[in-house]
């Protein structure tokens, strides 16, 4: 009897987790069948080996990516016309002036590793969102001005996620072409905040879907994240800049 009895409470459990853990595997086929389909609309598919170059806001960046061994670059001219580059790869990351390399801390290296890694990450997007270190959850559709939506919520593993592993992120996705038209996020660095941001400027160079955004934010940036494009659409999201890349070049 006690054997039977615990075969019949296996059984009823393995019957009761079985829908759940179809409903998850269904949910994960889902979310990544959307980001791959994004991916090839935006045609970024050969990012991991591929080099492209862009200016934002009078600041020349570089990109190069071989199988995941990356070297990124900024290149700007400080206050007294010195030339500081900023190199970044897998290891590290390097500030020359003027040629020579600069002493800094270990605490303005990594803030420069994070202002640096921020624009190359936007600009590619949604291509970072195949990352190892990435959770992606689908959370339905939704629509935004008038239009239909994929809505999915990124969050990160702590390894492989960087410094900024709990933040999180949100996506929209047509349902048509699966262009990524939107995305919010709520970050921890420099102090906290909230954005929302649009896409405007969509064009293709050599094949690849190029964005800007208009970047906006609540008034109160502790509100639910959850809720942040029910503010864009009643129009209540107050803008804060753009969100311009010019002189891209792809190769």
């Amino acid at each position: 009897m006690n054997k039977l009895f615990i075969l019949v409470v296996l059984a009823a459990i393995a019957v009761s987790c079985s829908p759940k853990k179809e409903h998850i595997e269904t949910q994960k086929s889902q979310v990544q069948d959307i980001i791959d389909k994004s991916i090839a609309f935006h045609k970024m598919g050969n990012l991991n080996n591929a080099q492209f170059s862009l200016t934002f806001r009078d600041i020349d960046y570089t990109y190069k990516n071989q199988n995941g061994m990356y070297e990124y670059t900024r290149t700007q001219t400080d206050s007294i016309g010195a030339i500081v580059v900023d190199r970044m790869n897998n290891e590290t990351l390097i500030r020359t002036i003027d040629g020579n390399e600069a002493d800094i801390t270990e605490e303005k290296r990594a803030a420069y590793t994070r202002s640096v890694n921020s624009v190359i990450y936007f600009f590619r997007l949604p291509f970072g969102l195949n990352d190892p270190a990435v959770n992606k959850v689908y959370l339905g559709t939704t629509t935004i001005k008038g239009k239909a939506y994929h809505e999915i919520k990124v969050t990160f593993e702590q390894e492989g996620g960087g410094e900024d592993f709990d933040d999180v992120f949100l996506y929209w996705f047509d349902t048509e072409d699966y262009s990524m038209d939107y995305l919010a996020y709520l970050y921890h660095t420099d102090g906290g905040g909230m954005r929302f941001r649009e896409a405007i400027n969509s064009r293709r160079v050599n094949g690849m879907l190029v964005q800007d955004y208009v970047n906006l934010k609540p008034e109160d940036e502790k509100i639910d994240i959850m809720t942040i494009d029910e503010l864009y659409n009643k129009g209540k999201l107050i803008e804060l800049s753009r969100i311009i890349n010019e002189k891209v070049i792809i190769k």
